[in-house]
């Protein structure tokens, strides 16, 4: 598996901070950073990376800014949610969309298009995130086809992405 190039990185303003969050907080109902910390942006090929504190917490997709795994295991979330039974688990974990009948539970609120996290129904822990293929009331009784389209899930690419380390700039040596 390759590792994800993060280019460009570069660090975010206050106010770009305050808006970015009030973006994710008003999609997931998770308080998240705030403008004290230190959040950084980087470019990968399919996404923007938002670091915050050195690890890789959010992403924006086509100008939509989401929560990652690792953002939503830190970061109680409240909105959003697609509920999948135990069978599911094992597949949605290593990247294959949701389908209809092993959803349990699903926000009611997700629009078709919208971003969604997925979590098992005996924990509540964060599997997977990825786009809403139905609106949240059919995905309560969908009995068969896709609902939910896999983005990031764990151990893929972005979840290997542990630390991300401070770019460090070589030493000039002075003129003698």
């Amino acid at each position: 598996m390759t590792e994800i190039r993060l280019r460009k990185r570069h660090r975010m303003r206050q106010k770009e901070i305050a808006a970015l969050a009030a973006s994710i907080e008003g999609a997931t109902g998770a308080k998240v950073f705030s403008s004290l910390d230190t959040v950084d942006m980087a470019e990968a090929p399919d996404f923007d990376a938002v670091i915050v504190d050195g690890k890789v917490l959010a992403v924006v997709i086509e100008g939509v800014p989401f929560l990652t795994v690792r953002g939503f295991l830190r970061y109680a979330a409240s909105r959003r949610y697609v509920t999948v039974d135990m069978g599911a688990v094992k597949f949605v974990a290593n990247g294959a969309d949701v389908m209809g009948p092993g959803i349990v539970d699903a926000d009611p609120t997700i629009a078709e298009g919208d971003f969604v996290w997925i979590r098992d129904e005996r924990n509540k822990r964060p599997l997977a995130i990825g786009r809403a293929l139905v609106p949240g009331e059919a995905m309560r009784s969908k009995t068969k086809g896709k609902a939910v389209s896999s983005v990031h899930f764990v151990g893929d690419k972005l979840w290997l992405v542990d630390e991300v380390e401070e770019e460090e700039e070589e030493p000039v040596e002075p003129d003698q």
